[in-house]
């Protein structure tokens, strides 16, 4: 009892003597502040010791006032700030007492981020004549070099329905240009498909999917063929490092590599169809769903995959990432994971722990795709007209994209653009194909 009054006395001593020139820091201390992360309203801060003792406690301070008392379990902790103001630079330090003196570690400075625009004019074009047409997915190369794939039907010379559909439309900044790319296999035959992703690393190393991979050059369509060994699917999604590190994904459980002079099966071990894949450089994230089989999520590190959910029974929580994964995305250490009504936020390292910082209602389900510039700007799009943005802060609807009969299916970003593409049904029969694009 003695000595937690003596242990309670000496913190009091500490927090009141504070900015007193006896209190030790520096090289004295054996605690060592450094600031991991930062938002518009949050810091991470990393406490390392370099002399532990369990337990210890010390009181963590923000411009000199007391933010919160915390007990260490180990040498490395990461502390989380909250409730700060975007485009503030913080002073953080830590009290505590060690060998009955009072201590304080070296002071680090937070500076958090400020907030990004809602702002957006916007324009919205459709196409097809009347019949099946929809888009699939989108990839801005610049501002003037926009790419969008999927199968858009017209009518040929004499006004009847062309069976030759066009697969590529391509914006050239003033006009959507539409063009029908032909697959050739090893034997000469040529065939026209739906094409259902892209991937673009320049104007000159542009990756689409059909069944198979056709690879721009800048100058040449080449037509790359993946025997059932290695993909046997229509390739939902593509996502690389580099040219010489790209992954492709599809219905059940396909997934494949591409190393740069081979592609390589990867094994999921599931048969859950697989819709986004995205990554960090380390990291691989792969994310699906179906219809009376589990939704999964999945990391793929140094030729390991590791299942971090597999469920098939949701239990809604605002903790962990739960219901259908839709669609994921990666920026500074944190995974964003889309489901149908939900954007959870986690580490990398996440067991399937997250927090929900974006939750729909009942005019906001069907929820498809997210991306983002930077964690204060993520857009999530869907059906009904969803498109939300985050902005570092706050969350803002487009409803004035939000006609319920318009349906996003995908979403490609930069810090000036944001381009979502998908169908539109005009009398609730026929389809369109359907693209918004949004300038700041």
């Amino acid at each position: 009892m003695f000595k937690h009054l003596l242990f309670i006395v000496l913190i009091s001593f500490a927090l009141l003597n504070f900015n007193c020139k006896k209190t030790l820091t520096g090289p004295d201390s054996p605690f060592v502040l450094t600031v991991e992360d930062v938002s518009c309203t949050e810091a991470w801060v990393k406490i390392t010791s370099t002399n532990f003792q369990n337990p210890s406690s010390l009181t963590l301070f923000v411009n000199d006032k007391p933010n919160q008392t915390l007990a260490l379990v180990s040498s490395d902790t990461l502390l989380y700030i909250d409730s700060l103001l975007p485009n503030q630079s913080y002073k953080i330090k830590a009290a505590f007492v060690t060998n009955n003196q009072p201590q304080t570690t070296n002071e680090v400075i937070a500076t958090t981020m400020d907030t990004t625009t809602h702002n957006f004019t916007w324009q919205t074009f459709t196409f097809g004549e009347g019949s099946s047409s929809t888009l699939y997915d989108v990839a801005i190369i610049d501002e003037n070099n926009i790419w969008a794939v999927g199968e858009i039907y017209m009518n040929d010379s004499l006004g009847n329905p062309d069976p030759n559909f066009y697969n590529l439309v391509k914006w050239d900044g003033a006009e959507w240009k539409p063009e029908r790319i032909y697959f050739k296999n090893s034997k000469g035959q040529f065939f026209l498909a739906p094409m259902k992703s892209i991937f673009a690393f320049n104007t000159n190393d542009v990756w689409i999917g059909l069944d198979q991979i056709i690879h721009w050059d800048g100058t040449t369509y080449s037509s790359i063929e993946l025997s059932n060994v290695i993909f046997q699917s229509w390739i939902n999604k593509i996502w690389g490092n580099n040219c010489n590190d790209l992954y492709v994904v599809g219905n059940g459980g396909n997934i494949a590599n591409y190393n740069g002079s081979s592609w390589i099966k990867i094994e999921s071990r599931t048969t859950t169809d697989l819709t986004d894949v995205y990554g960090d450089g380390d990291n691989v994230f792969i994310c699906g769903y179906k219809d009376f089989k589990p939704t999964v999520l999945l990391k793929y590190n140094n030729g390991v995959i590791t299942k971090v959910i597999e469920e098939d029974h949701f239990e809604y929580k605002t903790d962990f990432i739960s219901g259908w994964i839709k669609s994921i995305w990666v920026k500074k250490d944190k995974l964003f994971s889309l489901t149908f009504y939900d954007l959870y936020r986690s580490k990398i390292s996440t067991k399937g722990e997250g927090t929900a910082i974006w939750k729909g209602d009942i005019n906001s389900w069907g929820s498809n795709a997210v991306r983002g510039n930077d964690v204060n700007d993520i857009f999530t799009t869907g059906y009904n007209g969803l498109l939300w943005h985050f902005n570092g802060v706050g969350w803002k609807k487009y409803d004035e994209l939000g006609e319920t009969t318009n349906h996003y299916r995908c979403i490609s970003v930069t810090d000036k653009l944001i381009v979502i593409a998908g169908f539109k049904y005009l009398n609730g029969i026929d389809r369109y194909g359907l693209i918004s694009i949004g300038k700041r």
